[in-house]
């Protein structure tokens, strides 16, 4: 299939990556959530708000399992919450190269702080609260990924070039970067 996925905690750069990797590799980028905005033409926090999270991840795995069919030599960008499922994890697998974008906490809430768009973190404490769902989420990303790349401190460049090197040293291999 040729696929690179980007996965990873909201915040982590997904979106950012996947559209400047898009342009560096030539390739389609298909961003998941707006997929789902648009099949459903309405907002993600419009749809956690009428219909709840539960029915928004079923959302998710019906776009991916879209994909596997669909999808070819393409970059996907998936919501931060689909891999947490085992079976969005099996089918990322199947879909393609799958990229860990890893972000430590501090660095998700200066990123995501202002905005109001992001349904889970409409808290009190969303610092702490970006730290939990890290912390649960963490061990599903990495189960999901292929290859781990640490984004604290790095330009984009920077970012691009390890995805780049490890997309042309061919798919499949296992590796973290960090």
């Amino acid at each position: 299939m040729g696929n690179v996925i980007l996965i990873g905690f909201m915040g982590c750069g997904k979106s950012t990556v996947g559209l400047r990797l898009s342009y560096r590799l030539r390739r389609t980028l298909i961003d998941t959530d707006k997929e789902i905005e648009k099949e459903e033409r309405r907002a993600i926090s419009d749809i956690f708000a009428a219909d709840g999270e539960a029915y928004f991840r079923d959302r998710e795995t019906a776009i991916i399992q879209k994909l596997i069919n669909s999808a070819n030599n393409q970059i996907i960008s998936v919501g931060g919450g689909l891999p947490v499922r085992e079976k969005n994890r099996a089918l990322l697998h199947k879909l393609g190269q799958v990229f860990y974008l890893q972000a430590e906490a501090a660095t998700i809430y200066e990123r995501v702080k202002d905005d109001t768009t992001r349904p889970l973190l409409q808290v009190e404490e969303p610092l702490k609260r970006i730290e939990t769902l890290i912390r649960e989420r963490d061990p599903y990303y990495r189960a999901a990924a292929d290859v781990v790349i640490t984004v604290d401190g790095k330009s984009f460049s920077q970012i691009l070039d390890e995805i780049e090197e490890q997309v042309n040293a061919g798919e499949g291999n296992v590796a973290t970067e960090g």
